[in-house]
């Protein structure tokens, strides 16, 4: 069997890099796949690339900043597909510029999508886990939220709280059936790096012992793992996967 089979997931901002990449892997795990973004142009192209998984997967709008919006979500998917037992709160933006020059858009942003939104998919999806005595609630948080990075005052705040905010899920939450666990990527090759020069991704290649960036199916596969019984025992954790280059 495979390792997520007859499992409901929710994957947010699942119409694009590692998000698009973890419903693949959850749907060829098994798993049928509820995708919450904004980016409705995204969501509505999956159809076509993937016609193998019709019917496995359902694209919803949805602004992760607003709480309404997502416990409205949260109810359609249950009501759609009968059940939610995993929740990955893989949204998330970033608007650098170093402390002198950030705008306070630019933090307010920053923390709406990536903190303020993770909490509020967590608060609405909750009541389903725990109502059905099981569930996985994984978070993206990042290697720049452990160890800090040069004009993110922003985007590592958040990332950093993401991390405070899993072990905190991992102590209210354990006694249910749930766990909470983050995943602190490195540099992934997306769309987000296509704006960084060549010069400098030379020089993150180079500081990388795996001389080279991660691929969005990397980070899904941790994903996939920690969504998983094999992770039953893992709780409250965050796993780095950036080919070693904070060791």
């Amino acid at each position: 069997m495979k390792r997520l089979e007859n499992k409901i997931a929710i994957v947010t901002g699942g119409a694009s890099g590692i998000g698009k990449a973890t419903v693949l892997k959850f749907m060829e795990e098994g798993a049928q796949v509820a995708i919450w973004d904004i980016d409705t142009r995204r969501g509505a192209s999956l159809q076509s690339e993937w016609p193998q998984y019709e019917g496995r997967f359902r694209f919803y709008q949805v602004d992760t900043t607003s709480l309404k919006a997502v416990e409205e979500a949260a109810a359609r998917v249950q009501t759609d597909f009968g059940a939610i037992h995993i929740l990955v709160n893989n949204a998330g933006i970033t608007r650098d510029a170093s402390l002198k020059k950030m705008t306070p858009e630019q933090w307010d942003q920053v923390i709406a999508v990536n903190l303020t939104g993770v909490f509020n998919c967590t608060k609405a999806v909750y009541p389903y886990l725990e109502s059905g005595g099981w569930g996985r609630i994984i978070s993206a948080a990042s290697v720049v939220g452990l160890y800090g990075n040069f004009g993110q005052t922003n985007y590592v705040a958040t990332k950093a709280a993401v991390i405070g905010m899993t072990k905190v899920w991992a102590r209210e939450f354990g006694r249910r059936g749930i766990t909470a666990n983050a995943v602190a990527p490195g540099f992934i090759h997306t769309e987000m790096m296509d704006t960084i020069p060549e010069t400098v991704l030379a020089g993150i290649r180079e500081k990388t012992p795996l001389q080279r960036l991660g691929r969005p199916e990397e980070i899904a596969s941790a994903y996939a793992f920690l969504a998983s019984e094999e992770a039953a025992f893992i709780n409250g954790a965050t796993i780095s996967v950036d080919g070693g280059a904070t060791i």
